[in-house]
């Protein structure tokens, strides 16, 4: 969040303070799931965006969400939950499942999500593709993982897998993909 507002400040402009521990605790029992140390520690510090604007900080093109909006976008995606249930965390699935926590969106239904299933992958964080339905592999193997990689990638301007960061002129952030 530093790196925003120093090197791209519209950007970092649209991000609201925290949501206070209680929409955390919200989400919990709402969804029976126990966010995990690393989420509850972004969600600290992040509370995603106002009216959810989109600001892309994750690549290559998604915006965080805080606990609330994060409770929204799973409630949202029930419809899309897959019959086999019975899956470990970071396995290939067809459809939302309902043991992952959304932790960002790109606007047209895609959501990156932490799975929680159960499993030696549990905690990975999963990009889930509306259009086609399905999540085919784990992108990160944790949170921290993700975060880190990302920060590296702003810090020195280098890519992160098929993408760049970008800073335009007026202070806004993106991730040129190739």
């Amino acid at each position: 969040m530093a790196w925003l507002d120093h090197h791209a400040p519209l950007t970092g402009s649209a991000f609201v303070p925290p949501e206070d521990g209680a929409a955390v605790e919200a989400l919990a029992v709402a969804s029976g799931l126990e966010p995990p140390a690393d989420l509850r520690a972004w969600w600290a510090v992040c509370g995603g965006t106002a009216d959810l604007a989109f600001a892309e900080v994750l690549p290559p093109f998604y915006t965080p969400l805080g606990p609330s909006n994060a409770l929204r976008s799973w409630r949202l995606k029930e419809r899309f939950w897959p019959a086999d249930l019975d899956t470990e965390a970071g396995t290939p699935t067809t459809g939302f499942h309902p043991m992952w926590l959304p932790i960002a969106f790109d606007g047209c239904g895609d959501a990156l999500a932490v799975d929680l299933r159960p499993g030696v992958l549990s905690g990975c964080v999963v990009e889930w593709d509306r259009e086609a339905g399905e999540m085919l592999k784990p992108e990160w193997t944790s949170l921290d993982e993700m975060l880190d990689q990302v920060a590296t990638a702003l810090e020195h301007r280098g890519r992160l897998g098929h993408c760049e960061p970008l800073v335009t002129t007026d202070g806004r952030l993106g991730w040129f993909t190739n």
